[in-house]
């Protein structure tokens, strides 16, 4: 029976609109989780592809021996493809000529992802190939060409081996981004390595195997051999390591993205929270009615909650429909400009809206049902009787616990979900205090007269709990729309600030004291803008107060590998100044330029150190640390703690000495410039003179980098676009909710003679300062958000958006104006009659 009524009734509401707001709000809620999701994972999908390309593969271990046949066997049966490269330095020669190199051993399958790139000629344009070097042929970097003297079709001797140059390499995916110890490269088959006679006992040599294939079946094969690696010894790195700035740059974008999905959550919970109200409201009289009939209070529960079960099904369709097709049209429109991974489909979205759907229509509309349950049968006859539960705590309670469920359920994020619901819990606490500062005020100024803003604050005293949370609901939607437009806003700034115009597109290192006036002299010569000299010593870090520290092992160590903490676990790039660089500020302690030396002790010497390193090795500070530098041994104090912005694409280091402790070294220097792709041809002309030089060319990294910039910050204002069109719709979805209400006060006053346009007046105003106040303690929550998610998610300086204290305030007057004179229009358009027609 209460089955048949249910429906019965649910189409007769479908017919007459009734459940339009609630239908809606379900749909929205759908639409925008399945779109916002299913749009982000895709491209995350695509954009995580395209980071695999920069370790050539989806996952890689790094080995300092080579690894167990069975090993790469069992990847096999697991369906990965596997491919190999082994890297080490070796010295190559061509006639009279030696050049110390990158040397790179690749077998046929390498590289899984991405592709090496060759040139016609010299730092000439890069042309991708699927090719790998066959054997008897190496394939070598326009430096090689250079500082060998040779040429196409000429030949080298690597080792034991004489090898034909057959290629001019460019690049290689997995050539990183580092300046430091860039020797030319060279790159050869794997089947001629014995045959050169280089590796032997104590050779420094990499072993590098590349995994690729589905995500899940990755994680099953590094589950089963993580217990079987030595952390001495093996290094696994997947797309998720890469702390590259491409690597950073697609983490961060993919934070962004979750976030964005987390608001849309929020946004859909509030629309359906404010229908829900409504929906219950608006029922209050039929369910007096039915108990009047003498329905049992169990058969009225019944009948509402199956109807909202048709409702939520019937918006879970509609809105899983409209979601899927909106974001096809997004990903066809923005096919030629954002990587999106069509052929990719992820159930996670799909289970995510549905779970959504269901969750906000049953824990949201939970109190408003009790309400509609409690309403006793006198209201037949008693119109101002109300429903008999009353405890907003039971609906923060279940509303609050929707909220994080779905947050926590989504992201799988405490810190995020946690940031985001308890700056909601302050906004709304703050809220419920503005809203008593309100109805004071209304006391005050909405007494006397009949005027339009005296209407206003009467309005809003009177309306003191349905105002409390509509602003509630407005201040939180503009909260979290200033949240995703600021953080996008500040994401992309430094994406961009991380490439400017002029960006150095060239690293020279191995710069000695007496190169550097005659390298200066041609860049002159040759107008080429450049970068300072830093001076770079290397040095192994040795010991914290005289203990002794773990470093890179080799052979001939082993035997104490498990002796003293852990250190860096390679040499060390030592520089030395007394100007702090950009992109570093001091976090603890004073920087070199403020100390004098007052002894000749060397333990007085000045040393900075990184802040992230300085925490992973328990230095603090006041601690002494020990260098080795050839033969001579250095002792500095850690006298400051830098933070280092490893965005920026210049040379940074870990230890930065003062000047004194290195007075007694000859370093070599590292220096950057900018040359146009027009100019790249006078290259060979401006480091002829300088033989023994090394030059690093990261202008085809940097073109990649500024490609995905581009594509990543394109999708993140489509993101937001979405987020803030859902944000709007909750908006009028909130303006809606008030209507029956308002519809007896507009009959009312139009009864006592009350002209038109000071009606409308006094609506205009009511939402103005609704706005108003909704805006700026927005401003407020956003301020809070942003600092907690930047400093402990986003890993950004944190910052006052103090425009925004002005922006939100007027937007929220403006936009919530415009929407409530909107939403009111057509019952402010109706004459006297009308309304009270309306009202029956």
């Amino acid at each position: 029976m209460a089955v048949s009524l249910a429906w019965r009734l649910f189409k007769h509401e479908a017919r007459r609109g009734e459940l339009t707001i609630i239908l809606l709000a379900i749909v929205l809620s759908v639409t925008s989780v399945l779109a916002l999701s299913l749009f982000s994972e895709r491209l995350q999908q695509a954009l995580t592809d395209r980071s695999a390309e920069f370790i050539a593969a989806d996952s890689q271990l790094r080995s300092r021996n080579p690894v167990d046949e069975a090993w790469l066997q069992e990847a096999k049966d697991r369906g990965l493809n596997t491919a190999f490269q082994l890297s080490t330095r070796s010295m190559a020669f061509a006639g009279d000529n030696l050049s110390l190199s990158d040397l790179r051993a690749v077998n046929d399958d390498y590289p899984l992802k991405g592709q090496i790139k060759l040139s016609d000629k010299p730092f000439g344009e890069a042309k991708p190939t699927d090719k790998v070097p066959r054997s008897g042929e190496a394939w070598i970097d326009s430096r090689s060409i250079q500082l060998l003297g040779v040429s196409v079709g000429g030949s080298i001797d690597v080792g034991d081996k004489t090898l034909v140059v057959s290629q001019i390499l460019n690049e290689i995916p997995d050539g990183g981004f580092s300046v430091f110890n860039t020797e030319p490269m060279i790159l050869i088959s794997a089947d001629d390595l014995e045959a050169t006679g280089i590796i032997g006992p104590g050779s420094r040599v990499t072993y590098k195997y590349y995994f690729a294939g589905e995500s899940d079946d990755i994680e099953a094969y590094y589950d089963w051999l993580r217990p079987q690696l030595d952390r001495e010894i093996h290094r696994w790195q997947s797309i998720e390591d890469d702390d590259s700035p491409i690597g950073r740059s697609v983490a961060r974008a993919e934070e962004f993205f979750l976030l964005a999905s987390l608001l849309a959550i929020i946004l859909a919970a509030v629309s359906i929270a404010v229908a829900a109200q409504r929906f219950s409201q608006r029922h209050f009289d039929p369910v007096a009615v039915m108990k009047t009939l003498g329905a049992s209070k169990q058969v009225v529960r019944k009948i509402y909650l199956i109807q909202i079960c048709f409702i939520t099904a019937l918006g879970i369709v509609l809105g899983i429909v409209i979601g899927f097709l909106l974001q096809e049209a997004v990903v066809a429109l923005l096919a030629d400009s954002v990587p999106v991974a069509l052929d990719a489909w992820h159930w996670r979205p799909l289970g995510i809206a549905v779970f959504t759907g269901i969750t906000c229509a049953l824990l949201f509309s939970l109190y408003p049902l009790l309400q509609l349950f409690s309403v006793p049968p006198l209201r037949v006859l008693r119109k101002d009787i109300d429903a008999t539960l009353s405890s907003r705590a039971l609906q923060f309670l279940f509303s609050g616990s929707a909220v994080f469920l779905l947050m926590l359920f989504y992201s799988g994020d405490p810190v995020i979900s946690g940031i985001l619901f308890s700056s909601g819990i302050v906004l709304v606490a703050s809220l419920l205090g503005m809203t008593y500062l309100l109805i004071m005020l209304g006391r005050k100024l909405g007494s006397g007269g009949m005027g339009a803003w005296t209407l206003a604050w009467a309005r809003i005293r009177r309306r003191a709990m349905g105002n409390s949370v509509q602003l509630i609901s407005f201040a939180i939607t503009i909260m979290l729309l200033l949240v995703v437009l600021v953080m996008r806003n500040d994401m992309v700034k430094q994406w961009r600030d991380q490439l400017p115009e002029g960006t150095p597109n060239y690293f020279i290192s191995n710069v000695t004291e007496d190169q550097k006036a005659g390298l200066t002299q041609q860049f002159e010569d040759f107008n080429v803008e450049y970068d300072k000299f830093f001076p770079v010593v290397r040095g192994r870090f040795v010991a914290i107060n005289d203990e002794k520290i773990r470093t890179d092992i080799t052979k001939e160590d082993e035997e104490v590998a498990d002796e003293g903490r852990q250190g860096l676990g390679r040499e060390a790039n030592l520089t030395w100044s007394t100007e702090l660089q950009k992109g570093n500020e001091i976090a603890e302690g004073v920087w070199h330029a403020q100390w004098s030396p007052t002894s000749t002790d060397s333990q007085d010497i000045p040393l900075s150190i990184e802040k992230e390193l300085a925490e992973n090795l328990g230095i603090q500070m006041g601690d002494k640390l020990t260098f080795n530098v050839g033969s001579e041994v250095i002792t500095a104090t850690v006298t400051s703690i830098r933070t280092v912005d490893w965005q920026t694409l210049q040379p940074n280091f870990f230890f930065v000495l003062h000047p004194q402790a290195m007075k007694n070294f000859n370093p070599t220097y590292i220096t950057s410039f900018h040359l146009d792709e027009s100019r790249k041809a006078d290259i060979s002309k401006l480091l002829a003179p300088f033989a023994s030089i090394t030059l690093f060319d990261v202008d085809a990294r940097l073109d990649q980098l500024r490609e995905i910039i581009d594509q990543v910050s394109m999708a993140v204002e489509f993101i937001l676009v979405l987020v803030l069109v859902a944000g709007g719709l909750v908006l009028i979805a909130q303006v809606q909710a008030s209507m029956d209400e308002r519809l007896q006060e507009l009959a009312i006053l139009r009864t006592l003679g009350l002209k038109g346009r000071r009606i409308r007046f006094s609506v205009v105003n009511e939402f103005v300062i609704i706005g108003v106040v909704a805006g700026l303690m927005a401003a407020l929550a956003n301020e809070f958000s942003l600092y907690l998610l930047q400093s402990n998610v986003f890993q950004m300086p944190a910052s006052i958006h103090m425009e925004y204290w002005v922006i939100a305030p007027i937007a929220g007057a403006i936009v919530v104006g415009i929407l409530g004179a909107f939403g009111c229009w057509r019952l402010l358009s109706l004459n006297t009659s009308a309304l009270l027609r309306k009202m029956v």
